[in-house]
């Protein structure tokens, strides 16, 4: 619950399967809806767990096949790749385009300063 708290905002919705430990959300004011997996529903409405499930998937593949393992030190790093790859997954422009636009000079680095890009 202390990283929930911490990193979720009050009030909002949270899908989850069974686990116990979820079982103080809608207690401490979040909107708590969950799925029965191990009775085999994976789909309640519009309550489900598989774009999480399915972005697991992603990820535990993609570290496996291109990283082959993952430190702890680093393993923020790698999520966060894998989560803008993720939620850019259905954009139009090509990703390199959009990280090239997003990124505008790069100061300093581990080998000193860089000139702009671009």
């Amino acid at each position: 619950m202390p990283i929930i708290e911490a990193k979720v905002f009050p009030r909002s919705v949270i899908y989850t399967d069974e686990w116990s430990a979820y079982d103080q959300l809608g207690r401490k004011g979040y909107v708590h809806r969950r799925i029965a997996r191990p009775q085999k529903v994976y789909v309640r409405g519009l309550v489900h767990t598989n774009t999480i499930e399915g972005f697991w998937s992603l990820v535990k593949r993609g570290i496996s096949g291109v990283y082959h393992s993952v430190s702890a030190k680093q393993a923020q790093k790698y999520l966060d790749e894998y989560s803008f790859h993720y939620n850019h997954r259905d954009d139009d422009d090509p990703m390199y385009g959009i990280v090239g636009a997003r990124v505008r000079r790069v100061r300093y680095g581990k080998h000193g300063g860089y000139a702009p890009i671009g």
